[in-house]
């Protein structure tokens, strides 16, 4: 295990710059593996999803899924990408009791997307682009289990030959929070393309860490160490916040920084090395002697560009320039693709499209969050919402008693209309005014001394009124006027 690193003052830690770049694997969701005709799918028996092919038996030839190619090229597009027209595969030689043929088939001279961003939103910063340095197909390994037996480690190749992504960022992400940034802003391109599900718990989507100090001004990188295998976007962060110190208390202890392949343990929040770092020429790549490079055409690849949805950066464009919302709400509403799209549904109905985008950060995030369902699951509907927002702009209920009485009702009876459920509740405002200053006398001549409080300079007592207001009317009473109207009265008995 690494030694904990010497605690460090923000005066030394702010001399250095962290420089990151990672790896992240996007497990496709493909019905059958990207050789073989294996199904893919996730959480099947030990070993039941192999044949020979997947196992590298002798005799057996892989022969490349289309799909596989298809999903690439599209991740490639929807990332900026150059998609390389002619593209081949290549062997990566390594000896592990997970990889069957003792080899994998992975792309590595002409990977098929080269040179693309993804663009990144960090709080309270200006957006930023992370160049990519390659999307490359390759084969996933199977999996070793420790912890089975007391005797022997166990294998279960139900995962080998499973289709991978590679997407390989430029060093260009500075903190912890940019990392996060990009894994999530990744996750959620591969969510709206649907090529990947996205399940870091599931290992659908894992990620590699390559992190490296150096001091600020310099342009030459340090030794990177890499981290392997982090499962959630929090261990990301742990792990480089941890690195990021550790790194630093080792130069600044006259040390050097060793290229190593580390672990990351989420119990202790440490690393540790697992294996010397190796390079490439470890791996004796050469060109996969089984497999015929793949040649594309300008009209295929144009054809899959036709077909992409409307992504999460076009969208956070769109909702700031023509919904006139801010940055972070429009970041918001486009982490999930089944919520913009729901927001999307609202704003055909109506034109308030902040309120919307409230109702849908809000109440019915905390409804998804709570019911762990998609928004499309609910059984509510946008036209409900947009008739929640309706009343409340036209004034016949007010914002409180729609969130707090109607959603809660809609979500228990989402076949009932928004207008039976206001009137079942006896929610409509009373607009008369008369009635209304008839409440306001009976809230100020109970509460005198408050009155003389107020007109003495202490206006936070307004609240204690508008309390009582809100008790007598039952909650029926538009707050603006109400509010204009209760001051107008105490300020008059002076």
């Amino acid at each position: 295990m690494a030694a904990e690193p010497k605690k460090l003052n923000d005066e030394v830690l702010d001399k250095y710059e962290l420089v990151i770049g990672l790896e992240i694997h996007a497990q496709l969701s493909t019905k059958t593996k990207i050789f073989s005709s294996d199904p893919a799918f996730f959480g099947a028996e030990p070993n039941k999803h192999t044949t020979p092919i997947s196992l590298g038996l002798p005799g057996t030839l892989p022969k490349v899924n289309r799909e596989v190619v298809t999903y690439a090229v599209k991740l490639g597009l929807a990332t900026h990408c150059r998609i390389n027209l002619v593209n081949r595969f290549d062997r990566k030689n390594y000896f592990y009791a997970d990889l069957p043929k003792g080899y994998q088939i992975t792309q590595d001279e002409l990977p098929i997307c080269k040179d693309g961003y993804v663009t990144i939103s960090s709080k309270d910063k200006p957006s930023k682009q992370i160049r990519l340095n390659r999307i490359h197909m390759e084969e996933d390994a199977g999996k070793s289990m420790h912890d089975r037996d007391d005797k022997y480690s166990l294998i279960d190749l139900n995962r080998a030959g499973v289709p991978l992504l590679e997407i390989v960022s430029e060093p260009d992400i500075r903190s912890a929070e940019e990392a996060a940034a990009y894994l999530s802003e990744v996750r959620k391109i591969v969510r709206y393309l649907g090529v990947c599900d996205g399940n870091m718990e599931e290992g659908s989507l894992r990620c590699d860490a390559n992190i490296s100090v150096r001091l600020k001004g310099e342009t030459e990188y340090g030794c990177r160490c890499e981290v392997k295998n982090l499962n959630s976007i929090r261990n990301l962060q742990r792990a480089i916040t941890y690195e990021f110190k550790r790194q630093v208390s080792v130069i600044e202890e006259g040390g050097k920084i060793d290229q190593n392949t580390l672990n990351f343990d989420a119990a202790t929040g440490v690393t540790s090395v697992l294996r010397s770092k190796e390079m490439a020429l470890d791996y004796r790549y050469f060109p996969e002697p089984d497999m015929p490079p793949l040649h594309l055409t300008e009209e295929w690849v144009e054809s899959l560009r036709n077909t992409l949805p409307e992504l999460p950066e076009q969208r956070i464009k769109k909702y700031m320039t023509q919904f006139g919302l801010s940055e972070s709400d429009a970041v918001q509403l486009t982490n999930d693709k089944a919520v913009a799209d729901f927001y999307e549904e609202i704003a055909t109905y109506t034109k308030n499209y902040k309120s919307a985008s409230n109702w849908v950060n809000g109440p019915l995030q905390s409804l998804i969050n709570e019911k762990g369902k998609d928004a499309s699951e609910l059984g509510i509907s946008a036209k409900s919402i947009s008739e929640i927002i309706s009343l409340v702009d036209s004034g016949k209920i007010n914002n409180s008693a729609a969130t707090q009485q109607v959603f809660p009702a809609l979500v228990n009876s989402p076949d009932k209309t928004v207008d039976t459920i206001v009137h079942e509740l006896n929610l409509v405002i009373d607009t008369d005014e008369d009635q209304l200053s008839q409440l306001i006398d009976q809230a100020v001549n109970k509460f005198p001394d408050k009155v003389a409080e107020y007109n003495k300079g202490k206006k936070g007592v307004l609240g204690l009124f508008m309390g009582e207001l809100m008790k007598l009317s039952g909650g029926k009473i538009d707050p603006k006027t109400a509010n204009k109207l209760l001051i107008q009265k105490i300020e008059s008995l002076k």
